[in-house]
């Protein structure tokens, strides 16, 4: 077993499902003490099940300042200190550019914008010397899609953080990198459409993939696993795309 993350003390934001589920597990097999946070009880307790290692969930959510207090005052107490902090709590849905409300802006840049930020300025007093910090951003920044435009610039906003606070924690040694998936096999991507629409979404998401599929959210985590270990040293201020070439052509 890889045990390339043993004594670090890890926060995967967003870990009770797809993604971020997928990322604690694999930072937990190699080594690290994972936290995990979520909005839904039952769905955090099976997280933490299946993860295993002595995890920990966190009942919370991103974009509320108090949970986020909440959050950093148990790993404090318990463990002192944050060496990986994955910032993947957000999500959104799909909205032409008549039908955006005020609604759907706020809710959609109130986690994945102004909810990440919060929860990395919180974890700041935390976060040990060389500490890595990753951030869930999207090849959607990248690549127009239609109705998607609130979603898409925040995840824009989120690859532009991260070149800002790399600067801003240089003289901690502390790495900010991104990770941006392209279309992967999760409850969020599935949710975008009714059930029975969903099999010809991914089909046809998978049509304009280079490698032909979608991905696996366990392939997004070797990645994170990676940025978060010593192997990634020397890498900060990027963003590493998970997408089978998709953003690339």
């Amino acid at each position: 077993m890889n045990q390339t993350l043993i004594n670090k003390v890890a926060l995967v934001t967003g870990g009770s499902s797809g993604i971020g589920l997928a990322s604690a597990q694999e930072l937990a097999e190699q080594g690290a003490k994972v936290y995990i946070t979520g909005r839904r009880q039952e769905e955090l307790d099976a997280a933490v099940a299946a993860i295993g290692h002595s995890a920990v969930g966190i009942q919370a959510d991103a974009a509320i300042l108090a949970d986020l207090d909440k959050v950093f005052a148990k790993i404090a107490s318990e463990s002192g200190k944050l060496d990986i902090l994955f910032a993947n709590a957000g999500g959104g849905d799909m909205m032409s550019l008549a039908e955006i409300t005020e609604e759907h802006f706020d809710r959609i840049f109130g986690t994945n914008v102004r909810g990440l930020l919060f929860t990395v300025q919180k974890s700041l007093p935390l976060l040990s010397e060389g500490a890595s910090v990753i951030l869930t951003g999207s090849t959607a920044a990248v690549k127009g899609t239609a109705s998607f435009s609130v979603y898409s610039a925040s995840k824009a906003a989120v690859r532009n953080f991260a070149r800002s606070w790399a600067l801003d924690l240089k003289d901690r040694g502390v790495r900010v990198n991104v990770v941006s998936p392209g279309p992967i096999r999760t409850p969020g991507l599935g949710g975008l459409v009714p059930e029975e629409y969903r099999q010809g979404l991914f089909d046809t998401l998978a049509v304009g993939v280079p490698l032909g599929r979608l991905g696996e959210p366990e392939e997004v985590g070797k990645m994170v696993a990676f940025l978060a270990s010593d192997a990634a040293a020397f890498i900060n201020a990027s963003e590493f795309y998970v997408d089978g070439g998709l953003a690339q052509i």
